[in-house]
């Protein structure tokens, strides 16, 4: 996000991520532990695989945000990250890169720089897309779908296919295998929440409500029939955790444990309750309307965790009525931090731990910081040049 509101093919993956395959999606007609998958909702196969120790590692860096000229310690603090923790997939969650590109070359390039950390390595990653991803496209041509394209040519890309007849790009399932078996242990959610309201629904606008986007309903039944066809599939439900760039407003709803009063108090308490640790720097930044998301989320029982960005200086956890909901902090030196010298005192990624061992899969988070890392924090502009494309980015 920004720190105000102003509006500034067919991939070769479709047997590796799942959004391509899910084929029509239509009601569902019945609810509960025997509720059918609609018609078309394919399970997919794993295609991420965990370590003969049972252990998988994921990483979260989220909103590196910059043009082609990326900020020299973003990409520092990606590697570092990735050196330091040996992760075995990441996800960049949203506002990969800002608006001002202005050409398609510079979109590709900029995109590449923060890619080649994890290419360079060979470990397995993917986007959400954001609400900046697209703001250059009047300019350059590139839509999210163009970008995503041009994302899935790298070789450790895995990323879905975009399914029609669902809002946004690259919703996806990624499954990764058990050490034990041939069957998922683990599932990894991408879903796509859009960039900012229309400008009126019928008739009436946003003035005074948040212009943000939001999690559709057919995004909700996309999730929740995929869910159902897995747990048919493999005869369970699959413990997962959900990727998205922007909050939902049950992240709000947790720091205070209230709907409607926001004081010290209320978090005090919500502190209790919900075991929240981490920093809320500026208020979380939700679409208008409620998605319904969480609801499918408590309806299912399979995802343990939805994890965001969006708001770069809020880094907090904590576990609302059985599913965790957190931030990530923005990874991108080049966009808003903290006020004034404290500006890039919360660079960072986080960190996901996932153990077949350990009941219910996934183990724990935490975060790590560039501050930690010997990371110059001065609070300006660093960039770099743009890297060479590779011969299949051309």
């Amino acid at each position: 996000m920004t720190n105000n509101t102003d509006r500034s093919g067919i991939s070769r993956r479709t047997a590796i991520a799942t959004a391509g395959a899910l084929g029509a999606l239509g009601a569902v007609m019945a609810t509960g532990t025997g509720a059918t998958a609609a018609p078309g909702a394919k399970a997919p196969k794993p295609s991420l695989n965990f370590g003969k120790d049972g252990k998988f590692k994921v990483i979260q860096f989220n909103d590196t945000q910059d043009d082609e000229q990326t900020d020299r310690r973003t990409i520092e603090l990606m590697n570092g990250t990735l050196d330091a923790e040996k992760p075995d997939f990441v996800v960049i969650n949203g506002d990969v890169i800002n608006g001002s590109c202005d050409t398609e070359l510079e979109v590709k390039q900029a995109l590449n720089q923060v890619v080649q950390p994890m290419e360079s390595r060979k470990i397995p990653w993917a986007v959400t897309f954001g609400n900046h991803d697209e703001d250059s496209v009047a300019r350059t041509g590139m839509t999210e779908a163009k970008m995503l394209q041009f994302l899935q040519s790298y070789s450790f890309n895995v990323n879905g296919d975009s399914t029609d007849g669902v809002t946004g790009t690259s919703n996806s399932l990624l499954l990764v295998q058990s050490s034990k078996s041939k069957a998922p242990a683990f599932g990894l959610w991408l879903i796509d929440t859009g960039r900012y309201a229309p400008d009126s629904i019928n008739g009436q606008d946003f003035a005074g409500y948040p212009d943000w986007d939001w999690v559709r309903m057919d995004q909700v039944t996309w999730y929740r029939n995929l869910s159902i066809a897995t747990e048919q599939k493999y005869g369970r439900k699959i413990p997962s955790l959900m990727w998205g760039h922007i909050a939902l407003h049950e992240h709000r709803n947790m720091w205070f444990a209230s709907l409607d009063s926001r004081t010290d108090t209320d978090h005090q308490r919500a502190v209790q309750k919900h075991g929240i640790v981490g920093e809320r720097n500026e208020d979380e930044c939700p679409g208008p309307f409620n998605s319904g998301l969480f609801n499918a989320f408590l309806e299912r029982g399979d995802v343990r965790g939805y994890f965001v960005g969006h708001d770069h200086v809020n880094t907090y956890v904590g576990n609302y009525y059985g599913v965790e909901l957190g931030y990530g902090p923005g990874t991108g030196f080049g966009a808003y931090g903290l006020p004034g010298a404290d500006r890039n005192r919360l660079r960072g990624a986080r960190v996901f731990e996932l153990d077949e061992n350990h009941a219910g899969v996934y183990k724990s988070t935490r975060l790590v910081f560039a501050k930690d890392m010997g990371i110059d924090l001065t609070a300006n502009d660093q960039p770099i040049t743009p890297l060479p494309l590779g011969p299949d980015q051309q």
